[in-house]
């Protein structure tokens, strides 16, 4: 275990009456802050001597220095969370769970399993795989890969956590200041001495900056620790239905796969097959489509930018804080952050969000099928399994939970697959692969109602949108020979007929 490099603003560790006292403190704290008056305030020097500080050695002192500097004169975050903090935090809770490295034979099993799976595609669907190569992770190479995308889906429930921490910490200061109380804060550590009659305003305003930096460590720290676990349990790169990876790469994770493989009567590489086909033909569909992707993300977004926060809760709970511990921040941050009750915009994102979802599983449910029925005996109870580890409450349902208090459930897979397997039904692959081709086409939740009515009128579409066309050219071309070219005016001479006026058939426009 590596040690902390030594301090040079703390007494030697070796030396046993070298342990810190309020003197040493103060003037740590004065670095920190750059006010060099906190070194003789007496207020201070007391309230270090209550917290203990003279029991503290030197190494323990080391860490709080590096926590409150990174508090107090760390610099201000550009977005709402650092990603690289939270990519840390991610590793390590990877490693505490347990996380292998990639041996070559599962990078060669895997390789082969995408492989094979890919010519089976092909013979299920005329979308084409994405031009990426396939990947096998770790489990951290799949938090390193896809964390960028979950910073941008997470990003505006970050930017309202600051926003409610803001807002309690200014309903504080404000009540302090309304019972003669603002001077106390001048006896917290790292807090400089509050003179009487101080504008809450002018303190909150220099006090911004460091609630910024405890939200984007504090929701860093939640990110990382909700990703992190998430890398537990996904068995590859899309699982969760959201497009992840930029590329569209496939990615398989061997360990999560083997995990999963022992609870099943299969074998493994039936297994490995049937969620090989899966996530290529996920890869597929957001290759394919590529709106889908930024609908799913907007969708997300959208029902994270209009979330509620309990300000009064967020209130008590930082009430009596330390600010120099982001662990206690975020414990006490960590659960019953949102309000309870959606909004009418988060239901129709919501709506939105649980459609497109269902839609893309749906279709995967089906292709997948496809795909692998004619050569894996046992498709068809991994399709069942991969079905229940969904609906008992799966990866995506979790990260939701913890990230934008959303309470995803899969509720309406087994529509969309019905859906899509009604169009195979009525005209093939290429009738139901048509309903990725623009966002208008695609289905909706009312649609997964009426699965039927859909497919009719997809069949209708077609014909309908030919005739409702050459109805309009045909009214175009009367109404300009009407308009533009009378036939009683010799001036105009002969339009594209011939000069008797009779005609080989319809002018072209």
């Amino acid at each position: 275990m590596s040690s902390l490099p030594p301090d040079p603003a703390l007494p030697d560790p070796d030396d046993e009456g070298s342990r810190p006292g309020p003197d040493e403190l103060a003037k740590m704290l004065a670095d920190l802050v750059g006010d060099p008056s906190i070194v003789d305030n007496p207020q201070i020097k007391a309230a270090l001597s209550a917290m203990g500080g003279m029991d503290l050695d030197p190494a323990q002192l080391a860490i709080v220095r590096q926590q409150m500097e990174a508090m107090f004169s760390g610099p201000t975050p550009d977005g709402p969370l650092d990603p690289a903090q939270a990519t840390d935090m991610a590793r390590r809770v990877t490693a505490a769970s347990g996380d292998t490295s990639v041996s070559q034979a599962d990078r060669k099993a895997l390789g082969e399993a995408v492989h094979v799976a890919q010519l089976w595609l092909d013979q299920a669907t005329d979308f084409e795989a994405a031009a990426a190569a396939p990947q096998v992770w770790s489990r951290a190479e799949w938090v390193e890969a896809t964390m960028p995308a979950w910073i941008q889906l997470v990003g505006p429930v970050a930017d309202g956590v600051t926003g409610a921490m803001t807002s309690a910490m200014r309903g504080q200061l404000d009540d302090l200041a309304e019972h003669g109380g603002l001077e106390q804060l001048g006896s917290v550590p790292g807090m400089p001495a509050i003179p009487p009659g101080t504008d809450p305003s002018m303190l909150m305003s220099q006090m911004g900056p460091m609630v910024q930096r405890m939200s984007a460590m504090m929701f860093a720290a939640q990110t990382g620790q909700a990703v992190g676990t998430l890398a537990g349990e996904v068995l590859s790169g899309t699982e969760v239905g959201l497009p992840l990876l930029s590329d569209h790469a496939v990615a398989l994770l061997p360990q999560s796969i083997a995990e999963f493989s022992e609870g099943l009567e299969v074998d493994p590489a039936q297994v490995r097959l049937y969620l090989a086909a899966r996530e290529s033909a996920r890869s597929r569909l957001f290759t394919a489509a590529p709106w889908l992707a930024a609908a799913l993300t907007s969708a997300v977004q959208a029902y994270a930018r209009d979330i509620s926060f309990d300000v009064d809760a967020i209130a008590a709970k930082v009430q009596g804080l330390d600010p120099s511990d982001p662990a206690a921040l975020q414990q006490a941050l960590g659960t019953d952050l949102f309000a309870t009750e959606p909004s009418d915009a988060q239901r129709r994102a919501l709506d939105r969000l649980e459609t497109a979802l269902a839609l893309v599983e749906g279709w995967v449910d089906v292709v997948a099928d496809r795909a692998t029925r004619p050569h894996l005996p046992q498709a068809e109870a991994l399709g069942e399994a991969v079905r229940r580890r969904r609906a008992t409450g799966g990866p995506a349902e979790k990260i939701f939970a913890q990230l934008v208090g959303l309470q995803l459930r899969p509720r309406r897979l087994r529509d969309a697959a019905n859906l899509f397997a009604a169009l195979e039904s009525e005209g093939g692959a290429e009738l139901r692969d048509s309903a990725w081709a623009h966002p208008d086409v695609a289905p909706t939740s009312a649609d997964l109602d009426d699965p039927l009515g859909f497919v009719e009128r997809v069949k209708q579409g077609a014909s309908d949108d030919f005739d409702a066309a050459l109805a309009a050219w045909l009214e175009g071309t009367e109404t300009g020979a009407s308009d533009e070219t009378p036939d009683d005016d010799p001036s105009n001479g002969p339009a594209d007929g011939p000069a008797d006026g009779s005609s080989d058939g319809p002018r072209n426009p």
